[in-house]
Order: C-alpha cells, then structure tokens, then sequence
C-alpha cells in the first residue's frame, strides 16, 4: 500500500468516526443531524421562478441539502455509511494528488445549497477544510428568507410564511417586509387581523376594498407602528428566543383586553407594548443590570 493510499485509508476512517459520534451527540441532543431533502423544501414553499447562474464560488456551509441522497450524508456531508468508500477514497486521492475535478453543481433557493452532483465532492472538501467549493449553480426564486440554520421544524413554518405571501401578496407590495414567527399558526391570526381591517377600512371609506389595498394599509398603518415600537424599547431582549412578529401578535391581544377593560378606549400601540412588556418580559440579568446602572446614572446626574 502507497503512502497516499495508506492516508486515504486513515482519513475515511477518521470521518466516518467523527460522523457516528455526531450521530450519537445527535440522539442524546436532540438536535438535528440530517441533510435536508431538496424534493420537500421545493414543495413546500412557493416558487417564483427558476435561472441559472453558471460557474460561482459556494460557501461549503452553506450546502445543507441534497436533490436525492440527503439520507447518505450527514450535516456536515460525512458519509453515513460505508457502501460507498471507495468512491469518497477516490476523490480524497484525487485531492492529495492534486488531481483536478470537475465542478459540483448545485440548486440555490434563499441564501443555501442543496447539492444535485457532487456529494463525494463536497464531502472531501469540508473535511479538508475548504471553506468554499466551485460549483454550476441553478436558482430557484423563492418569497420567504432561508439560511445555515434551516431545520425541519422551521421549514414547517417557513410553508406557512410562504404560504401568507402568496395569499397577501406582500412581498411584492412592501418588498423589505420580514415578518417571521417562533411557533405555528401566527400567519393565520395575522389573516384575520388583515380581513377586520379591511372590513372596517370599507366602513370608513364608503366603498369596497381591494385585498391589495387592505394588506398594504394593514402593514403600514397597523403592523409597523407596533414593531416600531417593540424596536424602541428594545422589548425583545425581555422575551428571548421570541420575534418581533410574536410580540405583535401578543401585544395586539393585549391591546384589544386593555380596551375592553377600559370601556373601549384605544391605548394604543405604545401603552398596550409597555405595558405587555411590564408584565410578561422575563428581564435577563443582564438587561436588569442596564436597567439599574441608567437608573443610578439617571439618579447621580439629578443630584448633581
């Protein structure tokens, strides 16, 4: 056995133990392991339209799906199996040797990468650490933001975003609108937010009105003011691991309760936010911190 080859050897060896103790770290953890399938995404979510982008440099990271063997890779592209080690030693000589290959090509939806040929490829490139990848790459135009971290629970959210865009047409009304949830169903209540709007918009106005022209003012005159406010008071460092749009949804209902407990009158969006965040916020050590060092700071320059 050659040097090269005897290297070679060691090295699969290496990837496929680093790749069963991820798997066992995985069970114990509870966190996500598997290669995303590029078949589920692609039918889940709306897509705008196709083109191709030719030759580019790709980010190994991220590339965290496959068209047809995310079940024989892991996250990280080590191989989950042994039936194809010749082929992933191959690439690997081929690498050590210097041997130019061909470049990987890839489907692109959002901000990641989902691999139609290359997977040895790619495989031997992460665990060389390369950081980037020459690739053929093809896009696939989609309305929702997709990054690194997509798992399968956010893609189940992500459909429901995808799916509130389509029926609202907001992403081309208001094209730098972001509007994401932490759990399900908050796509839903921000419907029926749209559809009382709208209603009532009519009531005002005299005259029918157009869903474009509901959802437009809705997002304007509605939506915005709240996360403005949310924004101000940095009010999402009292509610961790929760988003601008879950505090709306939350302060909106608070909203309606402190104006049926006040005989109808509006607070509006500023009191219902502060006084939501009074209290619900969990206030972190740290934020509790801020909140007395500009308390005394306030307190010394007054008695100064």
């Amino acid at each position: 056995m050659s040097a090269i080859q005897a290297i070679v050897h060691d090295e699969f060896a290496r990837i496929r133990r680093d790749q069963m103790l991820r798997e066992l770290l995985s069970l114990i953890t509870r966190q996500p392991n598997e290669l995303l399938s590029f078949d589920e995404v692609r039918a889940r979510l709306n897509v705008r339209g196709q083109h191709y982008l030719g030759h580019q440099t790709v980010p190994l990271d991220k590339i965290i799906g496959s068209e047809g063997r995310y079940g024989d890779f892991d996250r990280q592209f080590a191989p989950r199996h042994n039936a194809n080690r010749y082929r992933w030693m191959s690439i690997d000589r081929a690498h050590h040797e210097g041997v130019p290959l061909p470049s990987v090509e890839l489907y692109k939806l959002g901000d990641i990468y989902f691999v139609k040929d290359g997977h040895h490829r790619i495989s031997v490139a992460r665990f060389q650490g390369q950081r980037e990848i020459d690739a053929i790459v093809t896009e696939l135009v989609v309305d929702v933001p997709l990054d690194s971290s997509l798992s399968i629970r956010d893609l189940l959210l992500k459909e429901e975003y995808s799916d509130f865009l389509e029926w609202t047409g907001l992403a081309e009304l208001r094209p730098e609108q972001r509007i994401e949830f932490s759990e399900p169903g908050g796509y839903l209540d921000l419907i029926r937010h749209i559809n009382a709007h709208r209603y009532y918009m009519g009531l005002e106005l005299g005259r029918p009105i157009t869903r474009e022209e509901a959802v437009a003012s809705w997002y304007d005159t509605v939506y915005m003011p709240v996360i403005e406010v949310i924004r101000n008071q940095q009010a999402l460092r009292y509610f961790p691991g929760r988003t601008e749009a879950d505090l709306y949804r939350w302060i909106m209902d608070h909203r309606w309760y402190l104006r049926e407990r006040n005989g109808g009158a509006d607070p509006g969006p500023l009191m219902a936010a502060a006084d939501y965040v009074r209290l619900f916020g969990k206030r972190s050590l740290t934020a509790l911190t801020e909140w007395l060092l500009g308390a005394l700071r306030g307190k010394a320059a007054a008695g100064a």
